[in-house]
């Protein structure tokens, strides 16, 4: 499988284009959970508009009235041509496609399809909290596979933690990040190729999380769980949100591999229901035809990793930070500052700057904090002068 490289449309940095009161006016989570002296650097939204493609497919369709109910298979379409050419990867068969809401809900009723009640869920930590919290609320128990000491996947702790999900005789499921949700990680093919191989070999159905997909950097080669030997059975759930900062146009896929068909074929109706005509539509239009700004957001993410670890290096030389190869979202190591188990609250009341907590991301997650660099290089100067004040 061969990734075909970035393209170079010449579109302006998105990362720059908008202004701190600009962003102030939005009414989202990011810009209202806090009072407005707090520079918010936590939740994963971008500070960006949007891609001319998806504002044109979103306010024909308001000019049509076209905000019915979803329907067809463009956005699976997309998605599959999309992978094709982006990650090489031609795999993706429509007809073993399902919309759902978003990915945490196709989360569920994926794991559904595949678990019952009481039965065990791997995850990675640190890792995304809501999956600690989707999975608890289903009556589904979680199995922690923690990530090894270079944040990379622990075969032998993995394969461990598959034993014993499954020693009592139930039936188990891995809830795979990928890429990982905080380190930026991008697992590679032979990494991939073991935990499907491990997942056959203890009876464990692998659900993977791919929704950071093409958030993958110059130089890193994001590979489908879907497209390794072995992992025929998978499932996996996709979407176009986090890369065109789409979250409030809600939709999403689930994609089978061939031997998880019949699977995917039992979700319930409704369950389609639930997606956002107007989100589809928008979806679809980034994925045909929004690479270009897409280019134009990696480049602009790949200088901010750069700025972040140099404005680190001059003002918090203890902070340990190693760039992701993937995602919007620095995972920092405070705990050389002495602030205990949540820097993020210190940074808070002290620095007025918002960041995620650590410990919400389960085993490993202490003294951490999670950053959102997807925003321009202006505002993440001052969010890390406000940590160092903080400190000071």
């Amino acid at each position: 499988m061969t990734s075909i490289p970035h393209e170079t449309p010449g579109e302006a940095n998105p990362l720059q284009a908008l202004t701190l009161d600009r962003l102030r006016c939005r009414t989202s989570m990011k810009w209202r959970t806090h009072p407005a002296d707090v520079l918010p650097l936590w939740v994963a939204e971008m500070d960006v508009p949007l891609a001319r493609p998806v504002v044109r497919a979103v306010t024909e369709a308001v000019a049509l009235g076209d905000t019915g109910y979803p329907a067809g298979s463009a956005y699976a379409e997309a998605l599959s041509l999309f992978a094709a050419r982006r990650w090489g990867w031609d795999g993706l068969a429509v007809e073993r496609t399902a919309i759902v809401p978003d990915v945490m809900l196709g989360v569920v009723e994926m794991l559904k399809l595949v678990t019952g009640p009481g039965d065990a869920v791997v995850v990675n930590p640190p890792v995304y909290p809501p999956f600690f919290l989707f999975v608890e609320h289903m009556d589904r128990r979680i199995a922690e596979a923690p990530l090894g000491a270079d944040g990379r996947l622990d075969l032998a702790v993995l394969e461990e933690t598959y034993r014993r999900a499954v020693s009592g005789g139930g039936r188990a499921a891995h809830l795979l990040c990928s890429p990982h949700n905080p380190t930026g990680t991008v697992h590679t093919a032979a990494e991939l190729a073991a935990v499907a191989g491990l997942a056959r070999r203890y009876g464990v159905r692998v659900v993977a999380d791919e929704i950071h997909a093409p958030l993958t950097g110059p130089g890193a080669e994001f590979v489908p769980y879907l497209a390794v030997p072995g992992a025929e059975d998978g499932l996996s759930l996709m979407s176009a949100s986090k890369g065109w900062n789409l979250a409030g146009l809600k939709a999403a896929l689930a994609v089978a591999g061939p031997a998880a068909a019949a699977d995917l074929a039992l979700l319930p109706e409704e369950v389609s229901h639930g997606p956002s005509h107007v989100g589809v539509l928008a979806h679809t239009a980034a994925l045909r035809e929004g690479t270009g700004w897409l280019d134009a957001l990696l480049a602009g993410l790949d200088d901010n990793r750069r700025l972040l670890r140099a404005l680190l290096a001059e003002r918090l030389p203890e902070v340990v930070y190693r760039p992701g190869e993937a995602t919007y979202l620095a995972w920092l190591d405070c705990r050389a500052l002495g602030l205990g188990a949540d820097p993020a609250a210190v940074f808070l009341e002290r620095g007025r700057v918002a960041l995620s907590p650590g410990p919400d991301f389960g085993t490993g997650g202490d003294g951490h904090v999670r950053l959102n660099l997807a925003t321009s290089a202006e505002i993440l100067t001052e969010g890390v002068r406000r940590m160092a004040a903080a400190v000071g």
